[in-house]
C-alpha cells in the first residue's frame, strides 16, 4: 500500500529522518515506537505530506505522491489521520464535525453524511453527545469524536500521531479500546504510540526508531521479548510496562 524509498526531512540544517526505507502492506497494523525526537511523528506525517520530505520518495498505491503535480488532497482522502490534539471545530456539535467533510468533499449528501455519522458515533460510544459541542466533551470523548470524524470518511489507512498522550491516564483506555476495535476490522494502522501494552497487543509489526532511523523491528514478540539492538533493550529497559 505505502512504500517508502530513501527518505529524508532536514528542519533548519538537523536532519530528522536518516534515510528511511519501508514498505507498509494492506491490513498491517504498523505501531511505531522510540524515545522522544527519534523522528517518529515527523516519519507518520510525511506519509501524506503533512510534512514535506527533503528527500526521497513515497508510493502510495504505486503513485509517487512526492512528485510534482500529484493531488495530495486525493491521496489524503485514503488517509485518516487522529493527532495528539483534537482538532474539532468548536463552533460545530460532534454531528457537525463529522458531516461536515464528506458533504464538503462530495463524498456524500447531507442525509448519508448524518447516517454515517450516527452510526460510527455508535461505535465509539458517543451517540448521545451528537448535539454537543467540543467544550462540553472530556478529552477520551473528543478524541474518540475525533477518531470517528476520520472515519465519516472512509479511508482505507488510518495514521495516529500519538493519540492519547494528551489525555489524563483515566481517558486513555476508552480511546484504546476503539482503535483496538479498528484494527480487529482490519484496518490497515500505522500507530506512533507510547502505549507499550497496546503496541504489544495489537501491533502486527513494531518499528523501533532512534536518532532519525529505523534501528530495529519485527513482530511484537521479536521486539520486546528479544530485543537485538542495544538501544532498544536501553529503551524497553527505562520504560515500565
Amino acid at each position: 500500500m505505502i512504500i517508502v524509498e530513501n527518505l529524508t526531512k532536514d528542519f533548519n540544517k538537523q536532519t530528522i529522518l536518516k534515510g528511511i526505507n519501508e514498505q507498509i502492506e494492506d491490513g498491517e497494523r504498523l505501531v511505531i515506537i522510540g524515545p522522544s525526537g527519534s523522528g517518529k511523528s515527523t516519519f507518520l506525517r510525511c506519509l501524506n505530506l503533512l510534512e514535506k520530505p527533503t528527500g526521497g520518495k513515497i508510493f502510495v498505491d504505486d503513485v509517487d505522491i512526492t512528485a510534482k503535480g500529484v493531488d495530495i488532497n486525493a491521496v489524503r482522502l485514503k488517509m485518516g489521520m487522529v493527532f495528539q490534539h483534537f482538532n474539532l471545530f468548536p463552533h460545530k456539535t460532534v454531528l457537525g464535525n463529522l458531516t461536515l467533510a464528506p458533504v464538503q468533499t462530495g463524498l456524500m449528501k447531507k442525509p448519508e453524511a448524518t447516517e454515517v455519522a450516527m452510526e460510527l458515533l455508535k461505535r465509539v460510544g458517543l451517540a448521545d453527545k451528537a448535539k454537543s459541542y467540543p467544550v462540553q466533551l472530556s478529552g477520551g470523548q473528543k478524541q474518540r469524536v475525533a477518531i470517528a470524524r476520520s472515519l465519516a470518511m472512509r479511508p482505507r489507512m488510518m495514521l495516529f500521531d500519538e493519540p492519547t498522550s494528551a489525555l489524563d491516564p483515566e481517558m486513555v483506555g476508552e480511546v484504546l479500546d476503539v482503535m483496538r476495535d479498528l484494527a480487529t476490522e482490519g484496518m490497515t494502522m500505522v500507530v506512533v504510540t507510547h502505549e507499550m501494552h497496546f503496541a504489544r497487543d495489537v501491533g502486527s509489526r513494531i518499528l523501533f526508531m532512534c536518532d532519525g532511523a529505523i534501528a530495529e523491528q519485527g513482530t511484537p514478540d521479536q521486539v520486546f521479548t528479544n530485543p537485538k539492538c542495544e538501544r532498544l533493550q536501553q529503551f524497553l529497559t527505562s520504560i515500565s510496562f
